[in-house]
């Protein structure tokens, strides 16, 4: 453990993880690691790619990113994680709209590709988007961790660490439609579609850093399970502690219940 201010810094594995005191400062502090890395890409490549989650997690993040002066918006192409099929893009859950929003209505970035959820073809759509997607060779994202331990919309039911797909289609579980009405996306389960198209999370992996901002007292449980539990797909984001370059921003209310396992766990290293 490392302490900087009121900042604790801790290592499980290979995952880095930062704790900040309140859910602002977070965010904050995982926009500026973002930032530091887009204008390090930005000096060796004219363009690079870069994937963006959605989701109440990532709000205070995308605007304190959004805020930063000096960006290279210009030189990014822009992805993202999963939408769900069948969803207008001008429903207020839709991640296309979502990052409208708070992202692309803000900055100019250079091109930004959306998933088509409401394309006639889910599967051609998802191989159209895995092609654009490996073209493009993402070297950043920005994502988030579910209630049910999901990276993108890889629930445990349906996340495969050694997918040959790089998009694919999904069945939602409950316990993941229940957190999106939880959030005040839809009024009611029912109104949350069964179906999704998601990046995979071998494709995810393949992204040289990963920033994952998981604040408040939701995600203090699925936090334990993240760090504390065996690497398997019944918790997707065990695999993060695998990454060579991952970094897990939490606040007091996400990292409630991982305090005597940071400080007193033999895994548990230097900052």
């Amino acid at each position: 453990m490392t302490q900087n201010g009121d900042v604790q810094q801790y290592l499980v594995e290979k995952l880095k993880i930062e704790i900040h005191p309140t859910r602002d400062a977070a965010a904050v502090a995982a926009a500026e690691s973002a930032a530091s890395s887009l204008m390090q890409l930005a000096k060796a490549n004219p363009e690079f790619a870069m994937i963006f989650a959605t989701g109440a997690s990532q709000l205070g993040t995308l605007q304190a990113l959004t805020q930063t002066p000096g960006l290279p918006w210009g030189q990014i192409r822009g992805f993202h994680l999963d939408e769900y099929i069948g969803l207008s893009p001008n429903h207020p859950a839709s991640f296309r709209r979502y990052l409208r929003d708070n992202l692309t209505r803000k900055v100019k970035m250079k091109e930004f590709f959306e998933i088509d959820g409401t394309a006639s073809d889910p599967e051609q759509a998802c191989k159209d988007y895995a092609a654009l997607l490996r073209a493009a060779n993402p070297q950043l994202c920005l994502l988030g961790i579910g209630e049910n331990g999901h990276l993108a919309f890889n629930d445990p039911d349906v996340a495969d660490f050694n997918d040959p797909l790089d998009v694919k289609v999904v069945q939602l579980d409950t316990m993941c439609r229940l957190q999106q009405t939880a959030e005040g996306w839809f009024n009611s389960l029912e109104e949350v579609p069964a179906r999704a198209m998601t990046i995979t999370i071998p494709a995810l992996f393949r992204v040289p850093k990963l920033i994952a901002s998981v604040p408040g007292p939701r995600k203090a449980a699925i936090i334990r399970r993240t760090l504390e539990d065996s690497i398997s797909t019944a918790c997707p984001a065990t695999l993060l502690r695998t990454h060579p370059n991952a970094t897990l921003y939490l606040d007091r209310d996400s990292s409630a219940q991982v305090m005597d396992f940071l400080r007193f766990s033999t895994v548990a290293g230097r900052g």
